[in-house]
């Protein structure tokens, strides 16, 4: 070929990747319903005009009190914090998958529509904000990559909750004995197992840790992952096994 052409073709491919680097993830996503904020339930939940509860989805904030059970540590700052955005603001909500969960509630990305203030993408803001902590489900999962890299800045510069020491990442072969619910582990994969497990297709041991990872049929990929591998993973956890549901919640640390 040519240098001149070879040369435009390089250019051309450059410009292809610097405008696929810069799209929008919102882009990616289904325009649903809008509405104005009445009220917030906790850091990753509200609630709209018209009367739709709405879960934000790809992050997990500290819950509210609930019946007999006392609010998480930190459900305070979070909720403040998310009132303080988006209290009385239209938004409008984006689907990327399942739309509605059991309790009816509209499972979204919600983005800022009003001259209020500015155009925000509220999980993506409360993760900046360290008030909420990336979760990945697979039924709604587009869209949830990008939050990573924010949540370890928010990590890393202390922000919000992070800041507390509200949320410590577990070193497994250190595991609290009351550590439960939604966890984050770092560990080094050290064998895996069949799963009898209706839900999950594998068991990943941590060395030196009584603590497995349950690999959920939606993110079986995991189940190769290569002893030795130092990873950190994010899940809910109960007796001793956290359920990785999808493969965003593993992270590679090597």
């Amino acid at each position: 070929m040519h240098v001149g052409l070879r040369l435009a073709a390089a250019g051309l491919a450059l410009l292809a990747a610097a405008c696929s680097a810069a799209k929008d993830p919102l882009d990616e996503l289904t325009v649903g319903e809008k509405g104005r904020v009445v009220r917030v339930f906790d850091g990753d939940a509200l609630v709209l005009d018209t009367g739709q509860s709405v879960r934000l989805v790809g992050v997990e904030a500290p819950a509210a009190p609930y019946r007999d059970r006392e609010g998480e540590a930190g459900f305070e700052e979070a909720k403040r914090m998310l009132e303080d955005m988006v209290l009385g603001r239209e938004v409008e909500l984006r689907y990327g998958g399942l739309t509605r969960d059991r309790y009816d509630r509209a499972l979204a990305h919600v983005v800022t529509t009003d001259a209020l203030g500015p155009r925000l993408w509220l999980n993506a803001e409360m993760v900046k904000k360290g008030g909420a902590r990336v979760r990945v489900y697979p039924d709604t999962a587009t869209a949830n990559a990008p939050l990573l890299a924010l949540e370890a800045t928010a990590r890393e510069d202390k922000r919000g909750l992070w800041a507390d020491g509200v949320w410590p990442i577990h070193d497994a072969a250190r595991l609290p004995a009351d550590a439960e619910r939604f966890q984050m582990v770092e560990g080094t994969a050290n064998g895996m197992t069949g799963s009898d497990d209706r839900f999950t297709v594998c068991d990943v041991s941590l060395k030196g840790s009584a603590l497995v990872l349950a690999i959920d049929r939606s993110a079986a990929e995991l189940c190769q992952i290569p002893d030795g591998t130092r990873v950190r993973a994010r899940g809910f956890l109960r007796d001793g096994r956290l359920e990785v549901s999808h493969p965003l919640n593993l992270e590679v640390l090597d």
